[in-house]
C-alpha cells in the first residue's frame, strides 16, 4: 500500500489518520456509463473510510463493451399506456417508444408536441 512501509506499519499509520479499510470478496465489478459497460473480473476490492468519507479501490482486468441504444424489448403494457395517454394507435405509440428508448413520458410528450 505504502512504498517502503511494511503492512503492520501501514495499518498503524492508517489507524492514526482515522482510516479504515475493509477488503470485499467480490467476484465481478460492473460499471455502467451512458455509452459503455466496464466489467472487471476477479477484482481486488477494498472499501476505505477516511473521516466519514467512503471510497472504493478496485484493481483487476477490465473488459469494455458498448451498450445498446434501444431497450431489449418494449412491453405491450407500455405501448397501451402510451396509446391511451396520447390518443394514438398502438403502432404510433410503439414507434414513439422506440424513438425515445422506451421512456414512456418522453414518448407521450413527443406525440403531443408533434400534434401541435
Amino acid at each position: 500500500m505504502f512504498p517502503g512501509i511494511n503492512s503492520r506499519q501501514a495499518r498503524q499509520m492508517m489507524k492514526r489518520m482515522g482510516m479504515k479499510q475493509v477488503d470485499i470478496p467480490a467476484v465481478e465489478v460492473i460499471i455502467r456509463t451512458p455509452d459503455r459497460v466496464i466489467v472487471i473480473n476477479n477484482p481486488s476490492v477494498a472499501k476505505v473510510n477516511m473521516m466519514g468519507q467512503e471510497s472504493w479501490q478496485i484493481t483487476g482486468e477490465a473488459v469494455e463493451r458498448e451498450t445498446e441504444d434501444k431497450p431489449a424489448e418494449i412491453s405491450n403494457d407500455d405501448v397501451k399506456t402510451v396509446s391511451e395517454q396520447a390518443g394514438v394507435s398502438e403502432e404510433e405509440a410503439r414507434k414513439a417508444l422506440e424513438e425515445n428508448n422506451g421512456d414512456l413520458a418522453a414518448a407521450i410528450m413527443s406525440i403531443k408536441n408533434a400534434s401541435q
